[in-house]
Parts: structure tokens; sequence; C-alpha cells
């Protein structure tokens, strides 16, 4: 298990209300009510002892707060990805530099077409890597993922997708063994030798999790979440992220945390 001393964020834009959503239901997200959720996110993980780079918004991008899509970063090496969704392909490009910062070029990977890859669907266990082949991440990024990692000493296990958007919308690591689990990854094989604690469904999104140094950080809203992750153990803080819910994104995805 490796601590994180560092994450990068993306501040949200204004055109943040223009994010993709399969949630319309839920309304556009409020541009300030974002900003203030982000401010909140930004000092929560500052509690958990790492140093935030906060990049600036991008108003090309409405979805560009979610700064996990377009780049993977490992113990060994930073991988930027070939997100699937043609609105947000752009953003790969624009997180580089802040890579660069912490990556020498010769350790930065690249996902090239006909792969595509969002880091929404990638879960790293240890040396291990579980990749949700979904909508946005196909079965090339995946073996391109594969042979990077390999050639890293590390590996990747492919997890085809049903119903989620990415992978971490229902499972999600908390080291030590233990696992959030919602919906359709309650009874996938891949995940059988974790201890799985079972999300109820009216709390699915509650699964979307993270893990910071021994802290972990639950959204506001999902109170047998918040206790089942108390009862491993683990100190606990609370984020409201309601408006980036309302354009698919939770806590792991406005954040890259990682050791470097």
């Amino acid at each position: 298990m490796v601590k994180f001393n560092n994450v990068i964020v993306r501040r949200p834009c204004r055109a943040v209300c223009d994010g993709i959503t399969s949630a319309p239901e839920l309304g556009q997200p409020i541009y300030e009510k974002a900003l203030q959720q982000h401010d909140t996110y930004i000092e929560a993980l500052k509690k958990c002892g790492v140093e935030v780079t906060v990049l600036e918004a991008d108003e090309r991008y409405p979805d560009s707060c979610f700064v996990e899509d377009p780049a993977l970063i490992t113990k060994a090496c930073a991988i930027i990805t070939n997100p699937g969704a043609e609105s947000r392909n752009g953003e790969k490009e624009e997180i580089i530099g802040a890579i660069r910062k912490f990556f020498p070029e010769d350790k930065i990977e690249y996902i090239k077409d006909p792969g595509t890859l969002e880091g929404g669907d990638v879960m790293m266990v240890d040396d291990t890597f579980y990749v949700g082949l979904s909508a946005r991440t196909n079965a090339e990024g995946i073996r391109q993922l594969g042979e990077i990692l390999n050639k890293y000493g590390m590996k990747c296990v492919q997890v085809p997708l049903e119903k989620v958007l990415h992978l971490k919308t229902g499972v999600n690591y908390l080291e030590h063994n233990n696992m959030l689990v919602a919906g359709e990854f309650i009874t996938k094989p891949e995940f059988e030798q974790y201890n799985k604690v079972v999300v109820p469904e009216e709390e699915a999104y509650g699964a979307n999790c993270i893990w910071v140094n021994e802290t972990v950080i639950v959204p506001e809203g999902y109170p047998s979440v918040l206790k089942a992750v108390q009862d491993l153990g683990y100190e606990t803080l609370i984020v409201d992220t309601s408006e980036f819910r309302k354009i698919d994104g939770g806590l792991s995805c406005l954040s890259l945390r990682f050791w470097a």
C-alpha cells in the first residue's frame, strides 16, 4: 500500500451546466454551488495530508473538472488516456502539462487510437488494475493498458460492465482488502477474494468513496455507506457532490491521487 502525497484537480468551468448526463431529471448543475462543493472537496483532500495542485477551469470542456478520466497515474508511470466520449477527448492534451511536472517524458505512456480508455473505468488494487469494458473504454484500450502495465511489473484485469457508466460508479477499493460494491458488482467473480461491503440499491451513488491515506471521503447523504465505512475502522470526511452527480460525476472523478 502506497500513501498519496499529491493530488491534481481542475476547477469547474461555467460550462459545467452543459456536461454530459444520463440523469437529466436531476437538473443542470448550478455553477456557484459546484464551485463551493469543489472548494470543500479540496479542503477535505488537504486534511488527508496531500499537496493539491489546482488547475484552472477550461471553458472548452464542460466535463473537464473530472480530471481522473484523461489520465491514469501509477506508482511507476503516468498514462495519458484516450477518452471515449468525443466531447471530452481533447482533455487529454490539456492534462499533459500538469503530468509533466511530476513525471519525466520517458515515464509518460499513451493510449492511442483505436483504443479508448477513461480513468473512471480503472481501479487500482496494489499492482493489479481492474478495468471496465464500457461504452467509454474499449477492448483495444484495455489491451494497450495491459501492455504498458506489464512493462512495469503490473497487470490489468478486464471487467465487463452491463449497466453503469464507469467501473468506479459501483465499486471502489478502500485498501486493506475492503471494497465497496453496489449493483452489478455485488456478484462479479473478479472481486470474490475481497471483503465486499454491499451498498444498498437506494444508496448506490454513495459507493463512489475515495481512500486517501487512511481517511475515506464519503459523499454527503448516504448514511448506510458512511456507517459501513466507519464500522470498518476508517476515519471519514463528508463532502457534498450533488452538483457533480447531475453530470454523472462523483468523488473519484474529481481528482488524480498519487505518490510522486
